[in-house]
């Protein structure tokens, strides 16, 4: 797969996300959100699991079947991922659409630095220059305020940046050694339902009439943001860095702000715009500088023969 093609996957997981924001929202009015998470990750395991099993049956026809190695990466993996989606749904619940997406992309300075740090892989120097880019658009859009004037739902929103950005910095690298994109996108999502499943089961109340309010945006928030887009996800970062990937999936954020304008009635002031025009430079300088260079020919100069 090209780089552009990844590239669009990463893009359109993005969008995806951005929508979904306002799904987990409205979803919360009638489950609680480990009960909320669980659900839709089971639909979202289910969506993928045809495509796994076909993947699976490939590999053991090839000689190279997954294993006690590959399923405890797949694990690990899950396990960040549960940890980072509740986080952000709890903070869900007494946030803003619009300050939870912007305040996710705080992964993105974390997976360059972490990539540096543990893996020595050295970004690209756009990279650097985005990263600020994104943190600095970040700060806006919470109207460019003191850290102590964050809610308690921000602060919750915050705190899963980190397993957000250990899940971007692993899951391509994974899907490598896998050798299956579907597999480690379904194994993923089953051990995301497990945990939070269990953890609803001994702490919150489940009716029929919650799931009754809550179906529509189970439905499409598993489908969609769990089933195609995190699968989208790990298809796409099999050929992309972590640290681009990381800035890509950042125009998430523009994208729930975008839906929570029009789907939910939050309004970004000027700053809050600024903010987005910053992220959005950012993206769009990772991504076309690189591209530009690649496509540089240099032409010989033809010297006539002695």
């Amino acid at each position: 797969m090209s780089r552009m093609k990844a590239n669009g996957l990463l893009l359109l997981a993005a969008l995806i996300w951005g929508s979904a924001f306002v799904g987990q929202v409205q979803g919360m009015a009638g489950v609680g959100p480990l009960s909320f998470t669980s659900l839709r990750f089971v639909l979202g395991a289910l969506v993928v699991a045809p495509l796994a099993w076909h993947e699976w049956q490939g590999l053991r026809a090839a000689g190279q079947p997954p294993g006690r190695a590959h399923a405890a990466w797949i694990a690990l993996l899950g396990s960040l991922l549960c940890i980072g989606v509740v986080m952000q749904q709890i903070g869900l619940m007494s946030t803003s659409v619009t300050n939870a997406g912007f305040l996710t992309a705080l992964y993105v300075p974390l997976v360059p630095l972490l990539a540096w740090l543990f893996q020595r892989q050295v970004p690209h120097w756009t990279v650097w220059v985005a990263v600020p880019g994104c943190l600095a658009g970040t700060w806006l859009l919470t109207g460019a305020g003191a850290l102590q004037s964050l809610s308690a739902g921000d602060a919750w929103v915050l705190a899963s940046a980190l397993p957000w950005s250990v899940h971007v910095l692993l899951v391509g690298q994974v899907a490598n050694r896998l050798r299956g994109a579907y597999l480690l996108a379904c194994g993923q999502f089953v051990v995301c339902a497990l945990i939070s499943g269990v953890m609803a089961l001994a702490s919150e109340p489940i009716s029929a009439d919650g799931l009754r309010i809550a179906a529509g945006a189970i439905a499409y928030t598993g489908i969609l943001s769990v089933g195609v887009g995190f699968t989208l996800q790990v298809v796409g970062q099999r050929h992309a860095p972590p640290a681009d990937a990381a800035i890509i999936l950042s125009s998430e954020t523009l994208f729930a702000a975008l839906f929570g304008a029009v789907l939910m009635g939050d309004r970004l002031t000027a700053s809050g715009l600024a903010g987005c025009a910053m992220i959005l430079g950012g993206i769009l300088l990772v991504q076309a500088v690189p591209l530009f260079r690649s496509r540089t020919v240099v032409v010989p100069i033809n010297r006539p023969s002695p």
